[in-house]
């Protein structure tokens, strides 16, 4: 038998919650916890609870704004002219926006 995993408050996460999402929606939330720097789980958790999600820079996150930015260049041009924005496409920049102005604090 494994050694109980708990967290930091030395609690032991012992219940699963479980929900669908589309894929447009799984990509956002994989955006955000790429982007936060946290686990998926306690990215969740987090935002469940209300919590503010504190963006602590690191190499993972960097290179996950790296990344980001470089598809959301890529869609960008892909876009042609007057075409309408996607809103997906501005969530991931505001998401980023809002992490760049975070780091940009400390």
């Amino acid at each position: 038998m494994s050694a109980k995993c708990l967290d930091r408050q030395g609690r032991w996460r012992n219940k699963t919650v479980a929900f669908r999402v589309s894929p447009e929606e799984d990509e956002l939330l994989e955006t955000a916890v790429k982007l936060s720097g946290l686990t998926k789980q306690d990215y969740i958790i987090r935002r469940l609870q209300e919590k503010e999600v504190v963006v602590t820079g690191n190499p993972r996150v960097y290179k996950a704004l790296k990344n980001e930015l470089a598809k959301v260049l890529n869609e960008l041009k892909r876009l042609k002219k007057g075409d309408d924005v996607p809103e997906d496409l501005l969530e991931v920049i505001r998401l980023i926006t809002v992490t760049m102005d975070g780091m940009k604090e400390e």
